[in-house]
């Protein structure tokens, strides 16, 4: 065996090993505490003392949704808890409405706040913020209980310290944000309440693990970042986390504040995201690591705000992230664009300073095309190892329930990505082009989005810190010295880029699979100057590409033939029932979303093909017949008054003792200018992603007799159609859910009966 190819070899197993092992790192060593027991300080935040609080308010642990009994249970037991605290509660009941213009989608409700005042004080309140409700599938421990237990947790261990603060404060616990931020919505527009609130932190949960994320804050955190660095144990943050949540199409409490102008602080945890919005975001199931990072989080914000001056809070945003939760290197974003420009300055004195080779063009370009290549390649391959194992799966998630296999396909696609690119260049010209395009793209983030700088700058600073002192290094590129300084440079890379990839999956697992290819490609780049250094013989290196290929080729068949769901992390299927009075016929509908189990088309003729099932529907489903009608026509009482140049409706609702929640959808061609409901206005966006027009939803039971005002601007009949929602399926739909298997389960709204008509209004 050649000594050279074989301590290659070794390298390259190194360079693997070490990666992995940051990779692990940061999946392990995540700000998650050891949980304090019901016999910690009283002074403490103690997880022992919130889950047994949690079990108190969750009871029979049922689903509670807005304005049901079992939401009116819980919160008296929530009010009972502040009551035991000494803590006077009132309620609060308002109409809030959510628009979503973006969306085509309207929805009003009236809910029930609970308000605790928890310590008096002049001036505007700390408002501690979470909701009680839950969604109509699941009994919500996790989203949003385990939030309210915090609160409670976190106000006990304040009176334990005595409650010194500044500032009056306030606890808010909100009704209906499951249906549409209902109750901070209505606590909003009362300008009394509004008035009282200096700063909000909100505390959510998505899942039942993982550490507590500060994932949202106010415009001008800076203050809002540092008062959080002092007096928070251990750190969960990014400032890319915020960039990346003003994406999503998600909503929290926290969007009602901020579009109120009101600064606050948003947490979460993210973990096993499985179990979110279903029966199984049970007590049980809720990592009590998980709450003691929440309640540090909540109660170390706290502490630090009453304290505090609340003008000193605002001022310029910061860039900042955080590695294995002890580190939180932040500054302010007005830096990044002058620091990415040293940085870049660096780059070019170590390119002149080091002018050891002479290369053409050809290889100038082939270096500057790496990382180009690199992360771009990689992103593709994971693409096609997903597409491989999705076509064998036959869904659309196939390593939902067990990822290990895809993760590992993609890291052996990504690693046969990177081998060849370390024969294209000089290693002089290899780790001069990899650390320009990440200087580059912390000046170009720096400039245009803020808040991805740091995770290109930070690591950037360390690294062409390192390359300009290894210059004048005796074998700068070449020897061992100057090898060991492209190591040291890359470490800093790798630990925020190979640690993002370990928390961007728990967004939403490999399915999102470019969240995984894209860090870790970053991750990795600074190591092919190391692999230039030592480079394998041309017949080596293709026959290791070559069995990497295959390899990840492989483990994307084996995560494919592995089942795509499991009791542990179910696939999300809903059976509907449907009255279409349109048709004058009922059906059941299954979800779409991946292939339907056997089971359940034991029980019923199930079309092979999904079909949009509804007119209000969002998704396909699988449908079967089921026989005639079982419910009355949903009614409306039409009141009709021409305006100019078109045409004003009042449709007042009447709807049955069974509703849940009232729907009209205005088909686009139809003119909607705005609707209204109780004073609450909405004007439809001239283009939505809605193709089908306007849904306007009133979402709790008073809704029965609710009415809605409709204005058009072009005149003429019009055709509507309106609805009726409720929650939970027929008697005959228990056989579905016995057929159900054990790797499905009921999510969000949960299995439900929709009735619906078309409305001609002439």
């Amino acid at each position: 065996m050649d000594l050279k190819s074989s301590g290659t070899g070794l390298r390259l197993v190194a360079l693997a090993l070490v990666a992995v092992a940051i990779w692990f790192a940061g999946a392990t060593f995540d700000g998650l505490p050891r949980p304090l027991g019901a016999d910690a300080p009283a002074t403490e935040f103690s997880a022992a003392r919130a889950y047994a609080t949690l079990g108190r308010l969750l009871g029979p642990e049922v689903p509670h949704p807005v304005s049901s009994p079992a939401n009116k249970a819980v919160q008296g037991r929530v009010r009972a808890e502040f009551a035991a605290l000494g803590i006077r509660t009132s309620l609060y009941r308002g109409m809030g409405c959510e628009a979503r213009a973006d969306y085509g989608f309207f929805a009003c409700g009236t809910a029930e706040d609970i308000i605790a005042e928890v310590a008096p004080g002049a001036g505007k309140a700390i408002v501690l913020v979470a909701h009680y409700d839950s969604v109509p599938a699941g009994p919500g421990a996790g989203d949003d209980q385990s939030s309210v237990a915090t609160i409670l947790e976190t106000v006990r261990a304040l009176q334990a310290r005595g409650m010194k603060t500044k500032h009056p404060i306030i606890a808010l616990l909100t009704d209906g944000e499951e249906a549409g931020l209902l109750g901070a919505h209505a606590f909003l527009d009362n300008p009394v309440l509004r008035a009282r609130v200096g700063i909000a932190i909100n505390a959510e949960g998505r899942g039942n693990q993982g550490p507590s994320l500060l994932f949202q804050t106010s415009p001008g955190d800076g203050p809002l970042i540092d008062l959080y660095a002092k007096n928070v144990p251990a750190y969960a943050t990014g400032s890319l986390f915020a960039v990346i949540y003003k994406m999503l199409p998600n909503d929290t409490d926290l969007t009602v504040f901020l579009d109120h102008g009101l600064p606050g602080y948003n947490f979460s945890f993210l973990g096993h995201v499985a179990d979110y919005h279903t029966a199984q975001d049970r007590r049980a199931n809720l990592s009590q690591a998980t709450l003691q990072s929440h309640g540090d989080s909540v109660l170390g914000v706290a502490s630090g705000l009453m304290q505090a001056d609340f003008v000193t809070l605002k001022g310029g945003d910061d860039i900042y992230l955080t590695l294995f939760g002890k580190l939180l290197p932040h500054l302010p974003a007005s830096r990044a664009v002058p620091l990415a420009i040293l940085v870049l300055a660096m780059l070019l004195a170590a390119a002149w300073l080091s002018r050891v080779d002479v290369a053409g063009i050809g290889r100038w370009l082939a270096a500057f095309s790496i990382p180009l290549v690199a992360v771009a390649g990689s992103a593709l391959l994971g693409w096609f190892l997903h597409v491989v194992a999705a076509t064998v799966s036959g869904g659309p998630d196939p390593s939902y329930a067990y990822p290990a296999w895809l993760r590992i396909a993609l890291a052996l696609g990504i690693a046969a990505v990177m081998l060849p690119l370390s024969r294209w260049a000089s290693v002089r010209l290899t780790a001069l082009s990899v650390w320009t395009w990440i200087g580059a793209l912390g000046l170009l983030t720096a400039v245009l989005v803020p808040g991805v700088s740091p995770y290109f700058l930070f690591p950037g600073l360390i690294g062409a810190a390192i390359l300009l002192v290894q210059t004048r290094l005796r074998g700068a590129w070449s020897g061992a010295a100057g090898e060991i300084a492209l190591f040291i440079a890359a470490l800093p890379m790798m630990a925020v880029w190979l640690s993002l990839a370990s928390t961007a999956e728990t967004v939403q697992g490999l399915a999102l699979h470019p969240l995984f290819t894209v860090p870790v490609a970053f991750g990795v780049l600074p190591l092919v100057p190391l692999l230039a250094a030592r480079p394998l013989r041309r017949i080596e290196r293709n026959t290791v590409v070559a069995a990497l290929a295959a390899a990840a080729l492989a483990f994307a068949i084996v995560a494919g033939l592995s089942p795509a769901y499991s009791a542990y992390a179910p696939q999300r299927l809903n059976i509907d029932f449907v009255d279409d009075h349109e048709t004058g016929g009922a059906f059941w509908a299954a979800d779409a979303g991946a292939p339907l189990p056997k089971a359940l088309r034991a029980v019923a003729p199930f079309g092979a093909k999904p079909v949009m099932a509804t007119p209000l529907a969002f998704q396909k489903s699988y449908v079967a017949p089921a026989g005639a009608l079982r419910y009355a026509e949903p009614r409306v009482a039409v009141t009709a008054q021409p305006v100019t140049g078109g045409r004003s409706l009042t449709l007042t609702f009447r709807g049955s003792p069974q509703a849940d929640r009232m729907v009209i959808l205005v088909p686009k061609e139809e003119g909607l200018l705005r609707a209204e409901i109780d004073g609450h206005v909405f004007l439809p966006a001239a283009r939505s992603l809605n193709p089908v027009g306007t849904i306007i939803a009133c979402v709790t039971a008073d809704c029965r007799d609710k009415s809605v005002k409709l204005v058009f601007w072009r005149p003429g009949p019009k055709h509507l159609v309106l609805g009726e929602q409720h929650f939970g399926l027929p008697s005959d739909g228990a056989k579905f859910e016995a057929a159900r298997p054990a790797e499905a389960v009921a999510s969000q709204s949960g299995d439900t009966t929709i009735v619906f008509t078309r409305l001609v209004v002439r």
